[in-house]
C-alpha cells in the first residue's frame, strides 16, 4: 500500500525526521489560509498530492491549470489561492501515472526552505541479497532509476542490521560518498537511524527521501518522502489502513482486492494468470528475454470458489493492453480444475479473442485440462513454463 507524501512526512517526523512545515488544503481558501500559517512571509510549496514521482516535471491535461507542473514555488501571498485553482482539480501526467494522468483532489502547501544541496536516500529490502539496504546518491537532475540502470556506481548501497542502529563506519561511509560537511555527520546518523526504525516498526517495504535537503546548518530536511507498505503486515496497522485512497487505485485493482487477489498494471501487452508472485517474476523475466513486456498480472490464491476465480480472470481478459495471455498454475492448495472453471466461466462473459497460453501442474491438473478441452475454447497448452513463454511468443507474432 503506498500513501501520499504529506502523510508520509508526518510519519517520519515521529521518528525525529526534520520536515518541512506543511498543511493540507482541499480548496484555494484553505490553500491562503495554510500558507498564513505556516509561514507569513514566503515564499511557499505547492504540491499536488498524487501517488506519483517527477511530479515538478509533469504537466496538466487541462488548459486552464498553468504551464507549470505538480510542485509550483509560489513567492507572492496573492498568487496562493489562484495557483491552488489551477491545480485541484486537474489532471496531472507523470512519467509514472501514463497519459491518462491523476486528478488531483488535494494540494500539500509548505513553507520553501533554501539548501545548499539535495541527495537521494532510501532504504528498501533486497530481494536479491535478503537484507535491508540503504541507498544513496548524489544525484542534481537525474532520474533515480534511470542511474540505477546506466550510473549503478553513482548510487552507494549499505547493508543495514535488522536489529539496532547504524554503525559508526556506515556513516562515515555515507558522509564520505556524499562528501558532506563534518557539521552534517550527527544529523545524518539520526536521519538514518529515524528512517531504520520508521521502517521496522511500520512494516514498509520502501522508505524513500527524494530529495533530502542539506540546511546552512547542516542540518537535513526531507523535502519529499514516499512510503510504501506490506499489504499482508497491515492487520498490524490498522492507523495506517486508514490513510489507504482508493482513488489512487484502479478500479481493476480494487475489484482484485476485493477477493483477496493481488493485481499489477505495467507497459507491455501480456497478461499474466498465476498462483504465486513468484511464479510472475520468472514468467515476466522470460517474456522480457524475448523482448515482450508485461501488461499486467494478477494472483489467485487459495480459499476461493469458481466465481470469484472467473472475475479475476475477467480483470485479465478486459484490459485493453492484454493482446495475449498466460496462464502459469502450479496446483495445490488451489486446484487446476478450479481454474479451468474460471477460465470457461469468464469467457462465456467477456469472450475469448487473444491467443491464451495454458500450462496446469499439480492437484486435478488431468481434469483440468479435460475442462477446458470439452469448452472447445482456443488454448494453447503447454507442459514447462519455459515452453508456455516460447508457444506465446509465436502466438503473438502470429496475431500481428
Amino acid at each position: 500500500m503506498n500513501i501520499h507524501e504529506y502523510q508520509a512526512k508526518h510519519i517520519l517526523s515521529r521518528y525525529g525526521i526534520k520536515i518541512p512545515k506543511g498543511m493540507i488544503a482541499y480548496t484555494p481558501t484553505e490553500a491562503r489560509a495554510a500558507a498564513e500559517k505556516v509561514s507569513g512571509r514566503g515564499p511557499w510549496v505547492l504540491k499536488a498530492q498524487v501517488q506519483s514521482g517527477a511530479r515538478r516535471k509533469g504537466y496538466f491535461l487541462e488548459k486552464d491549470a498553468g504551464g507549470e507542473g505538480g510542485i509550483r514555488v509560489v513567492r507572492y501571498r496573492r498568487h496562493i489561492a489562484e495557483t491552488a485553482a489551477q491545480m485541484l482539480g486537474s489532471t496531472l501526467v507523470t512519467m509514472q501515472t501514463g497519459p491518462l494522468g491523476k486528478k488531483v483532489s488535494r494540494i500539500y502547501v509548505e513553507a520553501f526552505n533554501e539548501v545548499e544541496r539535495n541527495f537521494y536516500m532510501a532504504l528498501a529490502v533486497s530481494r536479491v541479497a535478503a537484507e535491508l539496504t540503504l541507498l544513496v546518491a548524489s544525484l542534481k537532475d537525474e532520474d533515480i532509476l534511470k542511474a540505477a540502470l546506466n550510473k549503478p556506481d553513482k548510487i552507494l548501497k549499505v547493508k543495514l542490521d535488522i536489529a539496532g542502529d547504524t554503525r559508526p563506519e556506515q556513516v562515515r561511509e555515507v558522509i564520505d560518498f556524499l562528501k558532506l560537511k563534518p557539521r552534517s555527520a550527527a544529523h545524518l546518523e539520526k536521519l538514518i537511524n529515524g528512517l531504520h526504525r520508521a521502517f521496522l516498526e511500520n512494516d514498509a517495504s520502501m522508505i524513500e527521501i527524494n530529495p533530502v535537503g542539506v540546511l546552512k546548518n547542516g542540518d537535513l530536511i526531507a523535502l519529499d518522502a514516499k512510503i510504501s507498505f506490506d499489504d499482508n503486515a497491515l492487520f498490524r496497522h490498522p492507523d495506517i489502513l486508514t490513510l489507504k485512497d482508493d482513488c489512487e487505485i484502479s478500479e481493476r485493482e480494487l475489484q482484485a482486492s476485493r477477493y483477496k487477489f493481488t493485481y499489477s498494471e505495467f507497459d507491455g501487452s501480456v497478461g499474466c494468470i498465476v498462483n504465486g508472485d513468484g511464479l510472475a517474476l520468472a514468467a515476466m523475466d522470460l517474456l522480457r528475454d524475448k523482448n515482450i513486456g508485461t501488461a499486467c498480472f494478477i494472483n489467485v490464491k487459495g480459499g476461493v470458489d469458481k466465481d470469484k476465480i472467473a472475475s479475476g480472470i475477467k480483470i485479465i481478459m478486459t484490459n485493453p493492453r492484454v493482446e495475449g495471455i498466460l496462464l502459469n498454475i502450479l496446483g495445490g492448495f488451489l486446484r487446476c480444475d478450479l481454474i479451468a472453471d474460471g477460465i470457461v466461466s469468464a469467457a462465456s462473459e467477456v469472450g475469448l479473442n487473444v491467443p491464451m497460453v495454458v500450462r496446469f501442474e499439480g492437484t486435478n491438473k488431468e481434469r483440468a485440462r479435460e475442462i477446458l478441452e470439452n469448452s472447445r475454447l482456443p488454448v494453447i497448452w503447454a507442459d514447462t513454463m519455459e515452453e508456455s513463454v516460447d508457444k506465446l511468443a509465436v502466438a503473438l507474432e502470429e496475431a500481428a
